[in-house]
């Protein structure tokens, strides 16, 4: 008989730098959500990973952007990777997840969950540079929303 490897495991740590009126649970809760789809599972390490949020203002994201990016603007959310078993860190801009979440008219913990999942599948390594590439993480964003029983508009992803 052989054994059957524990599910992955996530940890999530939110550090909320900045006021919002979403519960940390909620982070945690779409995260946990996305680590169980298999392709998500296959690239996490064994045992327990863990991942940090913060959320944070667009100055912050912008002083993180010029640094580590080179990049002299504000962005919505920002990847650093981790090592072991701990994946990376996120930063997410509130304003800007306010400011998308009326562009593309739905709630702001929508695109918090957008925007988490989109940095989660980036530190395990997938990217959108090509067509193709963004279509799988499309196709994955959009399974880890439902798995949330979150919805946005076709015009946002």
């Amino acid at each position: 008989m052989s054994a059957v490897p524990d599910s992955p495991r996530l940890e999530v740590e939110v550090v909320k730098a900045v006021r919002s009126p979403v519960a940390p649970a909620f982070v945690r809760s779409v995260l946990a959500q996305t680590a169980t789809l298999p392709e998500v599972a296959a690239r996490l390490p064994e045992g327990t990973a863990s991942i940090a949020v913060r959320i944070t203002g667009d100055r912050e994201l912008r002083k993180l952007n010029m640094t580590f990016a080179g990049h002299d603007a504000v962005t919505d959310v920002l990847s650093f990777p981790g090592s072991g078993g701990h994946l990376g860190d996120l930063a997410i801009s509130w304003p800007a997840v306010i400011r998308q979440a009326a562009e593309f008219k739905h709630k702001p913990q929508a695109e918090l969950a957008l925007l988490s999942v989109h940095g989660l599948l980036h530190l395990l390594g997938w990217d959108h540079a090509t067509r193709s590439e963004r279509k799988e993480m499309v196709r994955l964003t959009t399974a880890a929303l439902e798995l949330s029983r979150v919805r946005l508009p076709a015009a946002r992803l």
